[in-house]
C-alpha cells in the first residue's frame, strides 16, 4: 500500500497494488477507521483524516476496492472485509485518501 501526491510520506490518495498492479480505492464508506489501518499499516500513526472526493487529484488504472469495511484494528488494509455485492458504482473522482499523524 502507498500514499501518492501527498505533502508528505504520510499524506496522499490511498493506492494499493493487485496482479502487479497499482490502483486505488474507492471512497464509498471510507472514513477514520480504514484511514487508521492505512496508517498503522505504514507506518504513520492514526489517522488525522480520512477523505474523500479525491481530494489529491484522481489516481489512474483499476479501483480495486470498491466498499471497504475495517473495524480499524486489522493489520493491513487486504483484511478488511470487502462489501462485494454493493451496486456501487466508483470512478477515480472518487479515490480516497488519508492524512495521517
Amino acid at each position: 500500500i502507498r500514499l501518492v501526491d501527498g505533502d508528505s510520506k504520510c499524506s496522499g490518495r490511498v493506492e494499493m497494488v493487485h496482479h502487479d498492479q497499482w490502483g486505488t480505492v474507492c471512497d464509498h464508506g471510507w472514513d477514520l477507521r480504514e484511514a487508521d489501518v492505512v496508517c498503522l499499516e505504514l507506518g504513520c500513526g492514526l489517522a488525522e483524516s480520512a477523505l474523500r472526493g479525491a481530494v489529491f487529484g484522481p489516481g489512474r488504472g483499476e479501483i480495486w476496492l470498491r466498499h471497504v469495511q475495517c473495524t480499524g484494528h486489522e493489520s493491513s488494509l487486504s483484511r478488511c472485509a470487502v462489501v462485494l455485492y454493493s451496486n456501487t458504482y466508483c470512478t477515480h473522482k472518487n479515490d480516497a485518501g488519508v492524512k495521517c499523524s
